[in-house]
């Protein structure tokens, strides 16, 4: 879905006009956005959790050769599904 496609969908949901609607969700994605950055975890009531985490630093190796290389941490964005949706999705 693109974000345009959404920003209609909320509109006619909610009444607003789609001026309103794309400046709302762009407000929302600042905030989110933000407190990402600040180490925030947020909680989605219905969806679940986006929190960035630290992924350890690891050592891979090269199917073919066998070479053996370091992958340095870094931070990712994780989304961690409600148990409910977790069930639903089992079921598509």
């Amino acid at each position: 879905m693109l974000t345009k496609d959404l920003i209609s969908l909320i509109a006619n949901a909610s009444g607003l006009s789609k001026k309103d609607t794309e400046e709302l969700l762009s407000t929302t994605n600042a905030i989110l956005r933000e407190n990402l950055m600040a180490g925030k975890a947020i909680q989605l009531q219905g969806l679940g959790t986006l929190e960035i985490k630290e992924r350890s630093e690891r050592v891979i190796v090269h199917p073919k050769t066998g070479d053996r290389a370091i992958v340095p941490s870094k931070n990712q964005l994780v989304f961690r599904p409600v148990a409910n949706l977790k069930e639903e999705l089992k079921k598509l």
